[in-house]
């Protein structure tokens, strides 16, 4: 239906002097100090404040103009609601869904809950603050990772980031918060690679030894975890006794990164834990149980990072190169310099696909310099035979240059 308008005539506007104005219905007419007419609207339209100017009268601009515009505006308005989820009045803000995703990960006891909190709240919830989750757009990514490289953040930071970020947008979309057509695509920025820290035999042995002299009982047992299994920090937390098969020296890891599996243990390592659980309250339990229920939530020590920094500084190494993935690296290099195929070293350390075992093939390896021995000949002169004719010394002239027809062959 059409406004009625009372004020907002057109005789009315007609009359106006330079700076007076009539407002009506969400629509402001002003007469400039140049005698145009200036059209406004100010609505409010799901929550949400809109004050935009339509035009002037001198550009064509009429009243009934800005009618159109507001009616616009309402109708965007309406077949955005359509796509809200049921019982919801507004789409949620980026900072609304970023707190309730985190509510739902600690509910469901998530993965990785602590630097997805870490990114959230630093950066990505000031940067995105009151934008409508599904309306985030690739143009929006780019300025974030624009704003984080002004501010000093390394590539692999913003991608760590950007991996929070994207879990964000596909549990929005599995929880019917947004469709999956909405979510914009996130690019991973190309890191530059690092070297992969490799501890020595005699680095490993002094790593022991530090973990047996530290007053955590555990710390050995992650210690011999790390170096004899080739497993991640996290998987070597999870295991429980009654997930070993003792007789076959296999270990089943339910939840690791790349999917469950099985994975090998050496020899010492079986012997090891199977000598340990004989001492343990519960046989079939946590290998790493909580010294306090309240602080962990899975029942399992979550991290051994602190007690293991303390056993590199009692070896005599450095703790910030030394980290307990450094002891993953040390046994996959191992492998590799064993001469172990990748097919298997992939079974073994659980990465998803070759090409990430491919980075511990290390250029300056011993079975590197083993394998080029192994086509090594001894180099007879500087010069090819083929190419060059003996010197003639008793006549004192130099060797001829014999040349070479590629056409035609010598007979």
């Amino acid at each position: 239906m059409a406004l009625k308008f009372a004020r907002l005539t057109r005789p009315a506007i007609r009359a106006l002097h330079p700076g007076q104005r009539i407002n009506e219905h969400g629509i402001s007419a002003e007469r400039l100090a140049t005698n145009d007419i200036r059209y406004t609207v100010n609505i409010m339209v799901d929550g949400q404040r809109i004050h935009r100017v339509i035009g002037r009268e001198s550009e064509g601009v009429t009243r009934e103009q800005a009618e159109r515009a507001i009616e616009t505006m309402r109708t965007k308005a309406r077949e955005g609601r359509l796509d809200l989820p049921k019982g919801r009045k507004t789409h949620r803000s980026f900072t609304e869904a970023a707190d309730e995703y985190l509510e739902r990960l600690d509910e469901s006891d998530g993965k990785n809950i602590k630097p997805k909190r870490q990114h959230l709240r630093m950066h990505l919830k000031p940067f995105f603050d009151s934008d409508r989750l599904d309306k985030i757009s690739s143009f929006s990514l780019d300025r974030y990772r624009k704003a984080r490289r002004s501010a000093g953040a390394a590539d692999a930071t913003i991608n760590r980031e950007m991996a929070t970020l994207s879990h964000l947008f596909r549990s929005a979309v599995s929880w019917k918060w947004m469709r999956a057509d909405c979510v914009p695509e996130i690019k991973k920025t190309a890191e530059g690679k690092k070297p992969i820290a490799v501890l020595s035999d005699e680095q490993a042995d002094a790593l022991m030894a530090g973990a047996i002299g530290d007053q955590d009982v555990r710390l050995w047992l992650f210690v011999a975890f790390g170096l004899g299994a080739a497993m991640r920090h996290r998987e070597i937390l999870k295991v429980r006794y009654e997930h070993i098969d003792f007789d076959n020296r296999r270990l089943f890891i339910p939840d690791a990164k790349a999917g469950e599996r099985e994975q090998p243990i050496t020899p010492s390592l079986a012997a090891a834990l199977k000598a340990d659980r004989e001492t343990a309250a519960d046989k079939k339990g946590w290998i790493f149980p909580s010294t306090n229920p309240k602080q962990s939530k899975a029942g399992h020590i979550t991290n051994m990072g602190r007690q293991f920094a303390r056993a590199v500084v009692r070896a005599g190494l450095d703790p910030d190169k030394v980290t307990p993935h450094t002891m993953r690296h040390t046994a996959i290099t191992r492998l590799v310099k064993a001469g172990v195929d990748l097919p298997t070293i992939q079974r073994i350390s659980g990465h998803k696909t070759l090409a990430m075992v491919l980075r511990y093939t290390h250029v300056h390896g011993q079975h590197i310099d083993a394998a080029i021995s192994a086509i090594d000949r001894p180099i007879l002169g500087a010069v090819t035979p083929a190419l060059h004719t003996t010197p003639d010394v008793e006549g004192g002239k130099p060797a001829k240059i014999v040349g070479i027809n590629a056409g035609k062959s010598r007979r």
